[in-house]
């Protein structure tokens, strides 16, 4: 395939996208929001018709890769104190972080859809100098256009799993084409560098860099508002489950509460932390929970779990470090369904030992890296998870252990978002 018929297929499934995006409205209402800059129409959204000169874009899809951009755009906009940066996303949760991170301190628009026609009226519109892509959202057309225009992108933070390296193979010219129109691309393992090449990137556009997520701040004030809470229920044992999801019709929020229940029988006044992965899935959470005979209090309307809850739902956006912080284990989602797991770095900076489900393609190089250190315990079923669980919960010593060694994992792999603002500041101002 190349991009001419790329671009054709994109137009005819133009009225998928539409009914997708209705789709996902039924559940978060906000994706019935905003259209209108999904086609790059910014005046009938209130914008002015005039260009609005924007030097940097960065491209976060989600909440995870906002996460990871913005302590680069914080550090960047240091060292450039007039710089006007815009930062697209493509979900109503990332578009939602962006607010409460940076709130007025950047321009935010949704990311358009890849059709030529609504590429160059964005271009055109905010009239980039850099262009940062975080992870993998790689658009052709995005990236043709930036090309011909002089627009130098960046593939920041990049990580390609086995899945998307089989997916991109099978499209060999047109994956080929647009690797080869990047400027720069940094990668968080040699894996990750080893597939680009493979699918047609020049070596002397790529660095491995390690991942930028391990350089991730703690949040202090929601650490302590959690040991303050915790104080509350401090003889209490407390398993966190962080990011749970649903895929393929299961359900991983059944798995845990699962797990838990066998927990129970032996640790009668163990503590769940169930925190779903997307706000729409709170209330049916809650409802399921409270279907398998649980006694749930919700974080949005209780200050904190008494004594008779068993489960204490995280029904909140933004506060996963005051969850973390309330662990004695963590057991990190995504990771029971074929989603890839959530990120395992959080908790593992927090110094608390870890356990996943067997899908880890979206964080493999930092999974090696803590199953290496015996920082990290991978299970397969919720058997397993209560089986594991348990054997933590019996020895403070082997938690204490595995939490070092997290701590450690993290220490000795930070410093990718020094060289990453390095490159993108260099390429602002042309010094590379």
């Amino acid at each position: 395939m190349n991009r001419f018929l790329y671009s054709i297929v994109f137009y005819l499934a133009t009225p998928l996208l539409i009914l997708r995006l209705l789709w996902r409205s039924i559940r978060s209402p906000a994706y019935l929001q905003r259209w209108s800059e999904r086609f790059a129409f910014y005046s009938s959204s209130g914008s002015s018709s005039s260009r609005q000169e924007t030097p940097v874009v960065f491209h976060a899809v989600s909440v995870g890769e906002v996460h990871a951009a913005v302590p680069l755009i914080r550090q960047l906009q240091g060292l450039n104190p007039d710089l006007t940066i815009l930062v697209t996303t493509s979900t109503p949760t990332g578009s939602g972080r962006v607010t409460e991170l940076l709130g007025d301190k950047v321009r935010h628009v949704y990311l358009p859809y890849d059709t030529p026609g609504a590429i160059k009226r964005f271009l055109d519109y905010f009239c980039p100098k850099v262009f940062v892509i975080m992870e993998t959202e790689l658009w052709p057309n995005l990236i043709h256009h930036c090309h011909t225009r002089d627009i130098k992108v960046v593939l920041a933070n990049a990580r390609l799993s086995g899945k998307s390296f089989s997916n991109y193979k099978k499209i060999p010219g047109l994956a080929r084409t647009m690797l080869q129109e990047l400027t720069r691309v940094t990668v968080q393992s040699p894996h990750d560098s080893e597939r680009l090449l493979a699918l047609g990137l020049s070596p002397e556009k790529v660095n491995v860099t390690g991942s930028i997520k391990f350089d991730m701040a703690c949040d202090e004030q929601q650490i302590q508002g959690a040991k303050q809470d915790r104080q509350t229920f401090a003889s209490r044992p407390v398993l966190v489950a962080a990011s749970t999801r649903t895929a393929d019709g299961v359900v991983e929020d059944e798995k845990v509460l699962a797990a838990f229940r066998i927990l129970l029988e032996a640790y009668p006044d163990l503590l769940l932390v169930l925190v779903p992965r997307h706000p729409e899935r709170f209330t049916r959470v809650f409802e399921l929970a409270v279907e398998k005979g649980f006694n749930v209090a919700r974080r949005s309307t209780d200050s904190s779990p008494a004594q008779e809850h068993q489960v204490y739902l995280g029904d909140t956006m933004g506060e996963m470090q005051y969850y973390l912080a309330l662990a004695d284990i963590v057991f990190v989602g995504g990771s029971l369904v074929p989603t890839g797991c959530q990120n395992i770095i959080e908790p593992a900076a927090l110094g608390l030992p870890v356990i996943t489900g067997p899908s880890l393609f979206n964080f493999q190089a930092v999974s090696e890296l803590l199953l290496a250190a015996q920082a990290m315990q991978v299970i397969q079923n919720e058997q397993e998870l209560a089986g594991a669980v348990s054997d933590l919960l019996a020895s403070k010593e082997r938690r204490e252990s595995m939490g070092r060694a997290a701590r450690e994992v993290v220490q000795a792999n930070q410093g990718a978002t020094e060289k990453n603002l390095g490159l993108i500041d260099g390429l602002l101002n042309r010094n590379i």
